[in-house]
């Protein structure tokens, strides 16, 4: 296993050296990561009545230490650690899934992520999402475009919500109102593989419900933007990170075009 990179303190480090950082480190957090999905999946139900497992916290704790290690003055946001509002003071922060899609996980399914994001007040500018069973690294920073393994990612030019491939959960798709049964959608167990499929163009759009974090969207929404799409809350906005409280309201993420129709559809049901 290749040494931890050396601490940079923030001035010091470029948006291009944390998504180094973070990508080394994601790749070999999901060896840890598969290791337990191959030799079977010890798990237990959280408060929430949300399912965690010992690969969740394993990978949490080798990845608050490798980073902690790296960037010893940035904040730290993560599902499986205590919210730490000290976070809210440093200038930038890590935000982690340490495994998002942790239900197709126990299941079986290769669609389950590692998420790390790093944020700049309340922008993320750098992230990873890694998918270890297939071997996918979805990277991203502030304003040098999106990549799968070196790969250009560009969202679909699609406009018209009949016949759209999306990428959500039925209860995201339900404020659609009969314009969701016109849609070709599938269920991912990871929300940020959700967003990342839509930037490689594999969907056109993925819609979230009300309950995700932070956690769950910050590299996927900046990988979404860096390919040519737009990801906001029905009204508009663009999420913020980095909050006191980290939960996240319902989300768009398509192509401008589609995006606009979705909105509008969501406005009028």
């Amino acid at each position: 296993m290749p040494a931890a990179s050396p601490p940079l303190p923030v001035a010091a480090a470029s948006w291009a050296e944390d998504l180094d950082l973070i990508a080394q480190v994601a790749v070999r957090a999901g060896e840890i990561a598969a290791e337990h999905f191959h030799r079977g999946v010890r798990h237990w139900v959280k408060d929430g009545d949300s399912p965690v497992s010992e690969a969740d916290m394993a990978v949490n704790h080798f990845l608050a230490e490798e980073l902690a290690r790296a960037r010893p003055d940035y904040g730290w946001l993560s599902e499986e650690s205590e919210n730490d509002p000290a976070r809210l003071q440093r200038p930038r922060v890590f935000i982690v899934d340490p495994i998002d899609g942790t239900r197709g996980f126990i299941k079986g399914s290769d669609e389950w992520t590692i998420s790390i994001a790093v944020a700049e007040g309340a922008e993320v500018r750098a992230g990873v999402i890694r998918n270890p069973l297939k071997g996918e690294s979805f990277t991203a920073t502030s304003g040098g475009g999106a990549h799968c393994n070196g790969a250009v990612l560009k969202v679909t030019e699609r406009t018209r919500i009949e016949g759209a491939r999306v990428a959500a959960a039925k209860g995201a798709v339900r404020p659609l109102g009969a314009a969701a049964e016109q849609l070709q959608r599938r269920y991912i167990p990871s929300l940020a593989y959700r967003f990342a499929l839509v930037a490689r163009g594999d969907f056109d759009a993925s819609l979230s419900a009300g309950n995700a974090h932070e956690w769950d969207i910050a590299a996927a929404s900046l990988i979404v933007e860096e390919a040519g799409g737009r990801v906001t809350h029905e009204d508009g906005r663009r999420p913020g990170f980095n909050k006191a409280q980290p939960t996240v309201g319902p989300l768009i993420a398509a192509g401008a075009t589609l995006h606009a129709a979705l909105r509008k559809q969501y406005a009028t049901g």
